[in-house]
């Protein structure tokens, strides 16, 4: 009986949902614009179903362009398979590369490996190590989901893409949007120019508050990442 319930209350949610998002359209929306909305809030409904239930999560960011049997391909391995030994789902934007890595670890070391892959004009594909394997067109959709239901943030080296990923998750830590959970960057090498601009220009320029690079954290091999993020951000249950 008591699900029952559970089920007409649940619906009726949902149709309050859809009730005050048609209501709160704008008159005089294109088609365009009103499939760009369908679209997207489509996108979000099913990240938000096939994520919600599965972490915690630790997500890690990348570059797509490493190769097979490099450095840091190898570290992200590790990586994958240190996370699911911890108890850990592993959570990437699911394409090759340092994404690919360390679903490979998690997912050889009979872990929890997921992806959320994009559309790209380059048709960069989703990596085979991935449950549930998901596609997006928005970019900002799948920023969502891979912050959303993780516990922690590791960022390996990687492009514009990797920098943009960083600079939003310390952006949404520094203004609240989110917990501070840590932001663990691998390889000292290749940070280092970037923590020094920041503590430079950012934070002795009073740019930003000197709290603000608080929950940064360096580290040279994928062992010591986990250490710091078991110590910063124990395992927590999964969030609504």
């Amino acid at each position: 009986m008591t699900g029952k319930f559970d089920r007409k209350a649940e619906l009726e949610k949902k149709g309050e949902i859809v009730s005050h998002l048609y209501h709160n359209l704008p008159e005089g929306l294109s088609d365009e614009d009103i499939n760009r909305l369908k679209n997207i809030v489509s996108e979000f409904a099913t990240g938000f179903r096939l994520m919600m239930d599965k972490g915690p999560y630790v997500t890690v960011f990348g570059s797509s362009r490493v190769r097979v049997g490099s450095t840091e391909y190898q570290i992200g391995l590790e990586l994958g398979q240190l996370l699911a030994k911890a108890g850990y789902s592993v959570l990437t934007g699911g394409g090759p590369g340092v994404m690919e890595a360390v679903n490979r670890g998690a997912h050889e070391a009979n872990g929890h490996s997921a992806g959320i892959n994009i559309f790209l004009p380059e048709e960069q594909k989703a990596n085979p190590y991935i449950e549930p394997a998901i596609t997006m067109n928005y970019f900002f959709v799948r920023k969502v989901l891979l912050l959303k239901y993780s516990t922690a943030f590791i960022f390996m080296p990687g492009g514009f893409g990797t920098l943009d990923e960083l600079f939003e998750t310390v952006t949404l830590v520094q203004t609240k949007k989110i917990a501070a959970f840590p932001v663990i960057l691998i390889g000292k090498e290749f940070w280092n120019g970037l923590i020094d601009w920041i503590h430079l220009k950012l934070k002795d320029g009073n740019m930003i508050s000197p709290a603000d690079v608080n929950c940064i954290y360096l580290a040279d091999t994928a062992e010591e990442a986990v250490e710091i993020m078991v110590k910063k951000a124990p395992l927590y249950g999964p969030r609504a």
